[in-house]
């Protein structure tokens, strides 16, 4: 009798669809990216309120940092145990608390407590969000399943940046805490109607560094922490060459930030290409790329309009570094990979610190060219380093 299952030469299957729960991880990463991002455009209006300054108000951007890198690294490997799903479920809970206390902070260090409190929470959060990505990525859509979730940091980028210096002006900067509070608890609410696919082994929680012994994860954190400290390193210091350097006002820092993230956003529509050429091929690839991109900013530092443009096609490389980063570390080992994409935040947030603290002296010294020189070297190192 003849196979009628079998299936004609030439004739391709259907791709499986992206799971309906990615656009939830979506929001998540959304809710956390707006948090994380926000500070930065409403620090005048919180630090008029408080009469302070505004470095003193950026204190509260640090702390969430801080906690984030410490919560990754230290809890995260809960997600093992535990489950993707119920961390995560916790952590926006968490995460809802905070927000609502920076809301109704009555000092700074209130409100440097509560973001604080906040940075835990998406320590907790994000390696449960990429985990999770990873889990339900139907096979042959691993990357166009991470690539959606990963949309969630343009959303959090253009509405989330923009909007929250609009509800500042028009309500108050405690608004804007309130919002993403609510927010924060829609996700949650979202998050306990869903299946991710969680499978905790119901282990003892491996130590934080345990899974540095993982084969390949070292090279890939090597090349994570070079990939995030070139990229904070130099966008950490844009807003200022466009407003000092080139007497620009402060609104084109938005304007930067929109175009960044409509090439992030719009590289998700050509992740299919990574799930066809496979992330370890594509990896040096992009991280040379990026490194290209680097060259260009230095060429054209002196250009407004280059600039501005340059940034979508920034956004658009770094979205597929980031893709087959996340890609990558996720597959070494399903058994550990909470604590793995946990160990991925401590470095992202400690390369935050080392981008920022280790370019601004070079920046200021030597200007913004030189720094987009250094930062295209470093993208060098992260290159080899996805190589092995």
């Amino acid at each position: 009798m003849p196979n009628l299952d079998q299936s004609f030469p030439g004739v391709a299957e259907p791709a499986a669809r992206i799971p309906g729960a990615a656009y939830l991880l979506t929001a998540c990463i959304a809710v956390i990216g707006s948090n994380s991002l926000v500070l930065g455009p409403i620090a005048p209006e919180v630090a008029r309120g408080f009469g302070t300054s505004v470095p003193f108000v950026m204190a509260a951007a640090s702390a969430f940092g801080l906690g984030t890198a410490a919560s990754a690294l230290f809890l995260a490997r809960y997600i093992d145990r535990f489950g993707a799903r119920r961390m995560l479920q916790w952590a926006l809970g968490l995460l809802a608390l905070a927000l609502a206390a920076s809301a109704l902070a009555p000092t700074i260090p209130v409100l440097i407590a509560a973001q604080l409190v906040a940075g835990v929470a998406a320590g907790i959060a994000l390696p449960a969000i990429y985990a999770s990505a990873a889990a339900i990525a139907p096979p042959g859509r691993e990357s166009g399943t991470i690539g959606v979730v990963l949309t969630g940091w343009t959303l959090s980028m253009v509405a989330g940046v923009s909007m929250s210096a609009v509800i500042a002006d028009l309500l108050h900067w405690r608004a804007v805490f309130a919002i993403v509070a609510m927010l924060a608890i829609a996700v949650a609410i979202g998050v306990s109607a869903v299946s991710l696919a969680d499978r905790p082994n119901g282990h003892v929680a491996p130590a934080p560094l345990e899974a540095l012994r993982t084969p390949g994860i070292v090279p890939l954190l090597i090349a994570c922490g070079a990939f995030m400290t070139a990229f904070y390193g130099v966008y950490g210091y844009l807003g200022d060459h466009l407003h000092e350097a080139l007497g620009r006002p402060v609104s084109a820092n938005g304007l930067a930030a929109v175009s960044y993230g409509i090439g992030f956003g719009a590289a998700a529509l050509l992740d299919g290409v990574v799930d066809r050429l496979g992330a370890r091929r594509v990896m040096p690839i992009a991280y040379v790329a990026a490194g290209g991109v680097y060259l260009l900013l230095a060429a054209i530092s002196g250009s407004f309009g280059g600039l501005i443009a340059a940034m979508a096609l920034w956004g658009l490389i770094n979205h597929f570094g980031l893709n087959v980063l996340v890609m990558r570390l996720s597959a070494l080992d399903p058994g550990q990979r909470g604590t793995i994409m946990g160990l991925n935040s401590a470095v992202t947030y400690l390369a935050v610190f080392v981008g920022t603290t280790a370019f601004g002296p070079l920046y200021s010294a030597y200007g913004f060219a030189v720094s987009a020189l250094v930062a295209a070297a470093l993208m060098l190192v992260a290159a080899t380093a996805a190589r092995r």
